[in-house]
Order: structure tokens, then sequence, then C-alpha cells
């Protein structure tokens, strides 16, 4: 039934899109062309979700069929608010001259007007190229973001320390291995003291990185690469055969994180020493609110970490940060996160404006925050779920300097 009220809306909107076509031309050509290919969106989606079988993830097929659906269903819901816009204005204005005038043929309603469809084309098309270059282009248009963070209580040992992170890989996504290696000789440019991954290694299972163990396992940093778990990586989101095979699945993935030379912290600490002086990486595994798992255990993963220690804390969720982290009397200097990806859809204009539909759901959900003299750093992600792609939100590698001392005015 799902599906059936989906196919209505679809073909409602696409009856708007169809009339906007008809008002601009007459070749009778493009209608059939249109026509063809919306519908054909529309059953490739219907038989990768509703024919193909198999435990998949929104990979492969199945996230082209996804990005192809949408960069076709954006346009027409724009062309819909346009047309069905135009609809009322006329309804109403063949109202009024039904009131007015006792001629019957000055009372008829108007008809559509062309310079409004070629208007709600040109609109349309905005989204429709948009999507389409964000599957080609935008999904390994791989970004270096830089900070520069001042602590008073930073010690003088670390004074410059270059924090590198990366989060939200989705393996399961990839399909271009020379594009994945570019990101990481990009991310190994940097020159990093340490490297540290928050979560999402896989979409669902550890088999997702028999492919990619090799790429990754090529990351280098003076202090090493340290890591987290994320909520995609329980495998919460597929079926399996019983409950010990998804037991040993999380176990195989936890492997892999070693077979990189990958230290993970689950809900556990390391110490990073520099002339006798100290600062504490803190790994929680997931935490999120709205019905994301809730492993995270931030009192267990700081038992013997002193209130005095500069801290680095690893947290896939930020909403974790706004629940418990940013007021903990411990005092997180700093809280790295991911998870939300800037919705790989937005508008940002770095220093003067970002904005994405996420930012409804997540209070932090990109980029620097600062609260009670904490900070929260939001990756955008590594690769893509979905929407094989990622339209002005791109894929990122965080850089962060941390300097002694207060911050310049």
């Amino acid at each position: 039934m799902r599906w059936i009220i989906f196919v209505v809306i679809y073909v409602v909107l696409d009856i708007y899109a169809y009339q906007a076509f008809k008002t601009v031309t007459r070749h009778t050509w493009i209608y059939y062309i249109y026509l063809l290919l919306s519908l054909g969106a529309l059953a490739f989606l219907l038989y990768q979700f509703n024919v193909e079988s198999g435990d998949r993830s929104w990979a492969g097929p199945r996230g082209y069929a996804v990005g192809i659906f949408l960069a076709f269903f954006a346009p027409k819901l724009i062309l819909f608010l346009m047309m069905f816009g135009e609809d009322l204005v006329r309804l109403v204005i063949g109202g009024i001259r039904k009131l007015v005038s006792s001629n019957s043929s000055e009372a008829a309603i108007p008809s559509r007007r062309k310079f409004i469809s070629q208007i709600a084309l040109g609109i349309a098309a905005i989204p429709f190229a948009s999507l389409l270059y964000g599957m080609v282009q935008g999904r390994y248009n791989f970004k270096v973001l830089k900070y520069t963070l001042h602590f008073d209580d930073l010690p003088d040992a670390f004074d410059g320390y270059k924090v590198t992170q990366i989060s939200d890989i989705h393996s399961g996504s990839f399909d271009n291995p020379e594009k994945i290696k570019y990101g990481i000789d990009l991310l190994n440019e940097q020159e990093s003291d340490v490297v540290l991954f928050t979560g999402d290694l896989v979409n669902n299972k550890a088999s997702e990185m028999d492919h990619w163990k090799e790429i990754f396992g090529k990351i280098e940093a003076k202090d090493g690469v340290y890591s987290v778990l994320g909520n995609h990586d329980y495998g919460d989101y597929v079926q399996w055969e019983s409950s010990e095979a998804k037991r040993a699945n999380l176990a195989d993935l936890k492997k892999v994180h070693g077979e990189m030379g990958w230290n993970l912290l689950l809900n556990e600490h390391r110490f990073v020493e520099r002339d006798g002086q100290r600062i504490a990486l803190v790994g929680v595994e997931n935490w999120g609110i709205g019905g994301f798992k809730q492993a995270g255990d931030l009192d267990r993963a700081a038992a013997g970490v002193e209130e005095k220690d500069f801290k680095i804390l690893l947290s896939h969720d930020p909403s974790y940060w706004q629940e418990k982290i940013k007021s903990d009397p411990k005092k997180y200097h700093l809280t790295l996160s991911g998870h939300t990806h800037g919705m790989q859809f937005g508008i940002e204009i770095p220093g003067w404006f970002k904005w994405s539909p996420v930012q409804y759901r997540y209070e932090n959900w990109a980029g620097i925050y600062e609260e009670f003299g904490r900070y929260i750093n939001v990756n955008r992600g590594f690769g893509y779920l979905a929407y094989p792609g990622r339209v002005g939100i791109w894929p990122e590698i965080s850089v962060i300097e941390l300097k002694k001392g207060p911050k310049p005015a």
C-alpha cells in the first residue's frame, strides 16, 4: 500500500511536470522522451527495492536507483509547486470573471502562461543538474578544512599539535579505488601528529572492507591512528540469519581496525605523551538520540583520566555532546564527531553562510561549535550513504591545530 501511494504521488507530480513541458513546446517527441526517462527512473527504483533480493545496503545499483530517482523527483516537486500555484491563481481569476461578467467566453478560466512554465522549468533544472553532478563528481570532491583552536591549559609540549579527523567512510558505497587512494594521499599530505576516525567504517557488514583495508591501512601519523564505532558499524540495519552471525560480524569489524593498524577505542582511553606531558584520547561507542544505538559510556571511557588532563574525545554522534559531554565536570576540551554527513546536500559559503536541511534535526551538524569554552567539530564525512553523491556539502578531511594560549581577539 505504501508503494501504491508513493507511485500515485509520483504520477500526480508527473502530470504537472508534463503540463509545463506542454506549455513551453509543441514538439511531442520531447514529451515522450521526458515520460520515458521519468517512468524509467521510477521503474528502476521499484525494481531495486521490490524485485532484487539479498541483504544489501543502499549501495551499488540500489544507490544509483535512489540517486537517479531523486534527480527526477526534486525538479518535479518544484514544477508541481509552481504549476499548482498558477492553477490556484487561474481558478481565482476565473471565479472573479464569472461573478462580474455575463459573457461566458469572458468568464472562462485563463490559459496557462508560457513564461511561468519557462521559469518553473529553469528553476527545476538547477536541482536536476546538481544532483547528477553530485553523483558524477561531488561524492569524491575531497576537501581539506583547516582550523586552529586555542586553549590556555594545553600542555606546552603539544603547542602546535596537529590532529586530522575523518569520519563516516561507509566503504560499502565506494566503487572507485583510484578516487579513494587520492583521498588517502590527500590525508597523508597533512603530515599530522595523530589521525582520529569517528565511526561508520561500513554500511552494515565487515566484509565491505575486504577490498579497502589495504588502502585505508596506508594512513600514517606520528602518534598513530585511533578510531571508534558508529551506529552503522553494529550491523543493526541488515537482517541476519542469527544473533550469533551479527555478533561475529561485529567481532570481525573490530579486527579490521587492528589489521589496518588502527587503535579502536571501545569506551576507553589512551594517553599520548611528549616531554613528560600528556593529553588523553578518549573514545566512546556510539550514543545517539532519536532511536540510534546508545552503547557509549563516557564515565567508563574516562575512568582514570584526571580533570586537569587535556582531553580529546571521539564520539560518533554529535547529539551526545549536547546531552552529556559539553557539561561533563571532567571538561572535554575538544570533541570530534560525524554522523550527519551534512545530509550530503546543502549550501556553504565559507565564513559567510551554511545551510542544509539536516540542521533542523541536529543542532551541531557541520564544522566547529563552541560552548562553555569547549569545542566540537562535526566532520561532514569521507564517504556517502544512500544517495551516491554530494551537492554543496563535500567529503571532508578535518585538520585541527592546537595552540597554547588565549584565542586572538
